[in-house]
């Protein structure tokens, strides 16, 4: 299968067909169905050991650990062997921080970059991701097809706090993920997550995106496909024309971890 511009009439099938009653899913909307869906693939193709929100909370809590033990550090009445203890643990602090460090980061800045295309460019009608070795070699792809009216697409200021729509419509999403059998393959080893916007010619972020004009998938190669559908969406009439839209790469690619897996009994 090819992802080439302006595939033709033919009525696409979809792994994941996601409904909701809203008119429009809105930038934040968008915004935290791509978020959720970049955690379940990196924890279900066991690119990361646990999922993301508890990743993060570990995250912050070793940061708040290093800087509470550099104070204790620095009192001048600790004894010699609570200093040597206290050194010890900064050590085991500072290298979990370490291995998490730069994929912190870098999820970070994909979600600043996210939330600036979808100020800039709100009416992207198709986002994919990529696991593999690059976008040319994939292992595994989710293609995201967001079918919105083109009355809401002029521009979102919103911030994006994460609604209880918007809540319950990502779980709704990763159930329905799950229940496809998504994450049942997985490889051996880190592997990368690349994230590519099919956007207006228009997007300007050449910090946090490049134009990737020549993405296609290799013929062979079947992605799972998710396509979210609002209230009164008539697909033919409101979905931007694909021949007026390019693809774009995110710069922030996404290293998965290399950790001890559990044995199977």
């Amino acid at each position: 299968m090819e992802m080439a511009e302006g595939e033709g009439t033919t009525e696409e099938n979809y792994d994941v067909d996601i409904a909701t009653t809203a008119s429009s899913l809105g930038g934040s909307g968008v915004f935290h169905i791509i978020n959720d869906i970049v955690g379940f693939v990196l924890y279900m193709h066991q690119q990361i050991p646990s999922v993301l929100q508890d990743m993060s909370l570990e995250f912050e809590g070793l940061q708040t650990e290093f800087m509470d033990l550099e104070t204790n550090l620095a009192e001048p009445q600790v004894k010699p062997l609570v200093r040597r203890k206290l050194m010890s643990r900064k050590r085991e602090v500072k290298n979990e921080i370490k291995k998490l460090e730069k994929l912190m980061k870098t999820i970070s800045s994909l979600r600043s970059a996210l939330q600036l295309m979808i100020r800039e460019a709100p009416g992207i009608q198709k986002v994919v991701l990529i696991l593999g070795g690059s976008p040319l070699r994939p292992q595994n792809a989710y293609e995201l097809l967001f079918t919105q009216r083109r009355d809401h697409v002029l521009g979102y200021e919103g911030d994006f706090a994460k609604s209880k729509a918007a809540e319950a419509l990502s779980k709704k999403t990763i159930r329905a993920l799950i229940s496809t059998g998504a994450g049942s393959t997985s490889y051996p080893g880190p592997m990368r997550l690349f994230i590519l916007v099919h956007a207006p010619p228009t997007l300007n972020l050449p910090q946090h995106f490049l134009p990737k004009r020549d993405f296609r998938y290799n013929r062979k190669f079947v992605p799972s496909k998710l396509r979210f559908k609002c209230r009164t969406q008539d697909n033919a009439t409101n979905s931007p024309p694909t021949n007026d839209l390019i693809w774009y790469q995110c710069r922030h690619v996404i290293k998965g971890l290399a950790f001890h897996q559990p044995v199977e009994e």
